[in-house]
Order: C-alpha cells, then sequence, then structure tokens
C-alpha cells in the first residue's frame, strides 16, 4: 500500500495458459492465497485481453515445481465453495481498507 502511495505500481504477473486448441491465452494474476487447515494453493487470474469487454475471473489450484507452475481445474464443489468465499473475504477486506 505504501508503494501506490509513493507513486510506485507493483509490476503485474503475468501467465500464460493454453485453451483447448492449444492457443496461449495471456493471464494476468489478480492474486494467490492458501486456505488455513490445507497445504493447497491458489491463484486467481483474469485474460489480460479480455474478449468481450468483461473481466472474467479465474481460479485455479496450483503447485510450483522449481520456475515452473502447474495448474489444476477447481473440480469439486466444497473445494469451490472455499476457494469462492476464501476470495469474496479477500475483496471486502481490500474494500474496508479502500474506505
Amino acid at each position: 500500500m505504501a508503494e501506490d502511495q509513493l507513486g510506485m505500481e507493483e509490476e503485474a504477473e503475468i501467465i500464460y495458459i493454453a485453451d483447448d486448441e492449444g492457443n496461449e491465452e495471456e493471464f494476468e494474476v489478480i492474486m494467490k492465497f492458501e486456505v488455513d487447515g490445507s497445504e493447497a494453493k491458489y491463484m486467481m487470474v483474469a485474460p489480460v485481453e479480455p474478449e468481450d469487454g468483461e473481466t472474467d475471473v479465474y481460479a485455479f489450484r496450483y503447485e510450483e515445481e522449481g520456475e515452473d507452475i502447474k495448474l489444476f481445474v477447481i473440480q469439486d464443489d466444497a473445494e469451490w465453495d472455499i476457494v469462492e468465499e476464501t476470495f469474496n473475504t479477500f475483496l471486502a477486506e481490500d474494500e474496508e481498507e479502500a474506505n
């Protein structure tokens, strides 16, 4: 926050994710977090160039292997509920700090 106040912006982390046809698309990492009581790591990403003008946010579980990151689609409803609740909590805290 102090860096923002000084006019310094943090450089966005960009990752590339292949679509169903193998074309790589550019995504900005919005946030990374871990859920309490779990060793799983999650990241929220958004397309750098959204197709329809709306910014969709996607969530993945991820593992780091050296410089590489492996992404896993969240398919379990209970896991998705935990990730969504955690993300919404972070958003609410961020809004409170902004006010």
